[in-house]
């Protein structure tokens, strides 16, 4: 006889997840994991006096694939005499119109539709099918979206609806494999359905499941799941740590000095300020916070942040960059000359045909020299500034290639480029060299141009 509904009572009456009496909404998909879920409870609901109501959301992304799963469910149901209310939801229309992947569209219409109906029925708790397999899954998927500790600590067993706080969200099936779900299921004869998309590969989670743990649980650790799972509690326990110890902080009149703070305890100090101003969190973001004091970052446009030395987060308006406005003309006479400009040392040498160095050298490039003129102009970028990159058929402004490029924003007026004598722009420091004036079969004349700080 299955060990699990004893072992499933006694982790709901550890996590005192629902009290005698109590009314819980639970969510069914009809796969195996809500199936059992719901078979679970069911038995349990007579000696704990549980009311049960059951929840189904028709994602209709399958065809008759998801009316067959609402079929299943309303049938389940209407056997166990239990109350049943479902929804049809429209998910590639939001997923289209929000710009969200279907997988987040999906799952934002599910909390909004359980959410509502909890509030509605005033149920103050939703039960959920979540078990051990997804959790290692999210491990995956976080940690190759480069979560945090929070994030890597996945799912909790108790979680407040992101959709309305006053409903909690409880997995009881957190700790337990979804084979041992699948033989219960077996065991019981608890009809369920299977979705075929589970085995699609164009899914990032399914690659997840069915390629790369395998891969992993065959060639380096057989225990990979169990690992994984103590893995995630500790860092999810240091990460609750973390965030406690930096509310702890911000809740002091007289706080202790923000540099002297641990650097987890200054992330998590500055990622909760963030979050209060509706800020998008960032990694990037955060370290500049944290390192540069009353240095301005802007988020968006006309809007900036900047963290004071205290520690404090604040708004402010972004900085005007200032463009340097020096600049310099040198005449291309002779064979080869050298020039300095704002901090930067410059030489160049003009080789008959296409005379290319016998070995790559740092900071060198090489130009049409006929192309170019007799003259350039060396300067600072300007507002409007376009320039062509190699590789690319028209022009772009270098704005948007300075962001391309991930180039701070306070480094960008201090770049400095050269223009031919016809003004056009044919290198631009820290990026690649200009498309119409490389070289071609028919260049004649070849420019060696070099720099260094000086």
């Amino acid at each position: 006889m299955s060990k699990l509904p004893a072992h499933f009572e006694q982790v709901i009456g550890e996590r005192a997840f629902f009290r005698r009496g109590q009314r819980i909404l639970v969510a069914v998909s009809g796969g195996v994991d809500s199936m059992v879920l719901l078979h679970l409870l069911h038995q349990l609901a007579q000696k704990h006096r549980w009311q049960l109501t059951v929840a189904h959301l028709n994602h209709k992304l399958r065809g008759w694939h998801s009316d067959a799963d609402e079929k299943l469910v309303h049938q389940t149901v209407g056997k166990l005499c239990l109350q049943l209310v479902s929804e049809n939801a429209d998910v590639r229309d939001l997923a289209r119109c929000q710009k969200l992947s279907v997988e987040m569209a999906a799952r934002k219409l599910r909390h909004d539709f359980l959410a509502r109906t909890a509030a509605r029925l005033k149920i103050p708790s939703i039960a959920l099918a979540h078990h051990a397999d997804d959790q290692v899954e999210l491990f995956f998927l976080r940690l190759l979206r480069g979560s945090g500790g929070e994030g890597l600590g996945g799912m909790k067993w108790r979680t407040p609806s992101p959709e309305n706080r006053k409903i909690e969200l409880v997995r009881p099936l957190l700790n337990l494999p979804k084979a041992d779900l699948k033989i219960y299921a077996r065991e019981n004869k608890i009809r369920f359905r299977e979705d075929a998309s589970n085995a699609s590969l164009n899914f990032q989670r399914n690659r997840i499941r069915h390629e790369l743990l395998p891969f992993l649980k065959r060639r380096y650790q057989p225990a990979l799941e169990r690992l994984i799972l103590r893995l995630m509690d500790i860092v999810g326990a240091e990460a609750e740590f973390a965030r406690a110890a930096a509310n702890s902080w911000l809740a002091q009149k007289k706080r202790k000095s923000f540099a002297r703070l641990p650097v987890a305890t200054q992330r998590r100090v500055v990622e909760l300020q963030l979050q209060r101003l509706n800020v998008v969190l960032d990694f990037d973001l955060i370290e500049k916070l944290r390192h540069a004091p009353d240095r301005p970052v802007t988020t968006a446009p006309g809007r900036a942040i900047a963290r004071d030395k205290s520690g404090r987060i604040r708004l402010c308006s972004p900085k005007v960059p200032e463009f340097p406005t020096q600049w310099i003309k040198t005449q291309l006479s002779g064979r080869a000359g050298s020039f300095n400009f704002d901090g930067l040392h410059f030489e160049w040498r003009i080789y008959r045909g296409r005379d290319l160095p016998r070995r790559k050298m740092l900071n060198l490039e090489c130009f049409d020299a006929d192309k170019i003129g007799p003259y350039i102009v060396l300067r600072h970028w300007q507002p409007g500034d376009r320039f062509q990159p190699i590789g690319m058929k028209l022009s772009v402004k270098l704005q948007n290639l300075f962001t391309n490029c991930r180039i701070p924003r306070e480094e960008r007026a201090r770049l400095v480029l050269a223009t031919t004598s016809g003004g056009e722009i044919f290198w631009v420091q820290k990026l690649r060299i200009s498309e119409r004036f490389k070289l071609t079969e028919t260049t004649l004349r070849c420019l060696h141009w070099r720099w260094k700080s000086r």
